[in-house]
């Protein structure tokens, strides 16, 4: 089932999400949610959050070469923390919480996250380039912080100044 996607300024994305303490059908039944909502949205990552559940749940799903986006490659990761992170890399991010804007973000390059599938089974995942860029910016969801708050004072005032005309433009 395809959930609304929450977007900034939306209260609810500064929440810290929850650990998830049952791993049973409900839990399944929301990563196929996710799954459907962020194919739907055309994203390659969701945490739970933007579905306005404060959970610490995380798909990604980076596409291959063909940009097709492989159901068999999906990373489904509950309570995800990182362990190592060195490296910088400098990524164009965009979000779906925050429709129609990209920025460069700083990020790790390389990082190690261990984390729990969907049926409680221990994972370790070591990561570089895109895919560790996507685990950073889904985790920070799920800390209830927005790729936004990484731009310099001056350009998140920009940003400020141009979402609140871009909604009071919508209304």
């Amino acid at each position: 089932m395809i959930r609304e996607v929450i977007t900034y300024p939306n209260k609810l994305l500064r929440v810290k999400s929850k650990d998830v303490e049952q791993f049973n059908s409900e839990l399944h039944t929301l990563l196929e949610d996710m799954y459907d909502t962020m194919i739907a949205e055309a994203g390659v990552g969701l945490a739970a959050i933007q579905i306005a559940i404060p959970l610490n749940v995380l798909i990604i799903n980076i596409p291959n070469e063909e940009d097709i986006q492989e159901k068999d490659e999906l990373i489904e990761a509950i309570n995800p923390v990182v362990t190592h992170k060195d490296g910088t890399q400098i990524f164009t991010e965009g979000c779906l919480s925050v429709p129609g804007f990209n920025e460069d973000i700083t990020r790790a390059q390389h990082i190690i996250v261990e984390y729990f599938d969907r049926n409680g089974n221990k994972k370790t995942m070591e990561c570089e380039d895109f895919l560790a860029v996507a685990w950073q910016h889904e985790m920070e969801h799920l800390a209830g912080h927005l790729f936004i708050e990484n731009l310099s004072i001056i350009k998140r005032k920009k940003f400020e100044k141009e979402w609140k005309k871009k909604i009071k433009d919508k209304n």
